[in-house]
């Protein structure tokens, strides 16, 4: 039971949307109040009648823009997200139920001039502050609710792009159409330019292949612009920062190993603070 409660809950802290749930609910007990009149008002005058359903309104108002609006900008550690609870947002319903509740009792005896209540009476009073802290329960689930349906949607969004991005092909086109060759951009390792050709070095059933290439570095890079883990780190050298095994830094800048190559790809000062970055 301690562990359930004490499991994080997002703490409602926008003002601004606060604020309006503070003036919905306050004009919802000002109409429930004309229209369901859970206290019996037809001893009081007319103006009384006003002056109860107005003040009941204007004390939830007021007892709502304390505990909504000026508490949390007042204390903003007591109530940061990170350190919320199911316990902490239990207490904090039952601490606002309470405050608008005895606001609502003192100003009902006050305007009565109540010397003795009725238990019949404090119960209708603590009901009538039970309804905002309904409704602001109600509200707060249905904000969670499409804040996680919203989150859903954009990491399923995530997840396919990420499925299609790998499941697409990267094709390398050649002056000499026999040379061309489509792989997957996961099983690209390195690209390195050979004179008037490049050599794509990728994996392929578990072991490393070499294809050469009649095309320049600058018509493979194109190729893989798109792909932000894929990027030119030197004159001669294009990687795939997904395969590094290690980095080794000397006097000109990095040196790369990838496992199943015999030889370090370079990085040059020109682009290690586009290498770093992405790393």
């Amino acid at each position: 039971m301690l562990k359930f409660l004490n499991k994080s809950y997002p703490f409602n802290d926008d003002l601004r949307h606060n604020a309006k749930i503070i003036l919905f609910i306050s004009l919802g007990v000002l109409a429930f109040l004309l229209i369901f009149q859970p206290i019996d008002i037809v001893v009081f005058t007319t103006k009384e009648i006003i002056y109860l359903v107005l003040g009941l309104a204007i004390s939830t108002f007021l007892v709502l823009s304390v505990n909504l609006i000026v508490l949390p900008s007042l204390f903003p550690k007591i109530f940061y997200n990170n350190i919320w609870s199911i316990k902490r947002e239990i207490i904090w319903n039952l601490w606002i139920l309470l405050t608008i509740s005895s606001c609502d009792l003192l100003f009902y005896t006050q305007l009565f001039d109540v010397i003795e209540i009725s238990f019949s009476d404090i119960g209708k009073i603590i009901l009538l502050g039970f309804l905002p802290v309904a409704v602001l329960i109600i509200i707060n689930q249905e904000r969670l609710l499409r804040s996680h349906l919203k989150s859903a949607q954009q990491l399923n969004k995530k997840l396919l792009e990420s499925i299609q991005q790998k499941e697409k092909l990267i094709h390398f086109e050649s002056d000499y159409k026999k040379d061309k060759l489509s792989i997957s951009p996961n099983s690209l390792l390195v690209i390195k330019s050979a004179d008037n050709y490049i050599e794509v070095y990728y994996k392929s059933e578990g072991v490393v292949k070499k294809q050469m290439i009649r095309s320049s570095l600058k018509k493979a890079l194109e190729t893989v612009n798109e792909l932000d883990y894929i990027l030119r780190c030197h004159r001669t050298f294009i990687v795939n920062t997904n395969h590094i095994k290690e980095i080794e830094g000397n006097s000109q800048g990095y040196k790369l190993y990838f496992e199943m190559l015999h030889f370090p790809v370079l990085v040059s000062q020109k682009y290690i603070k586009s290498f770093k970055e992405t790393i």
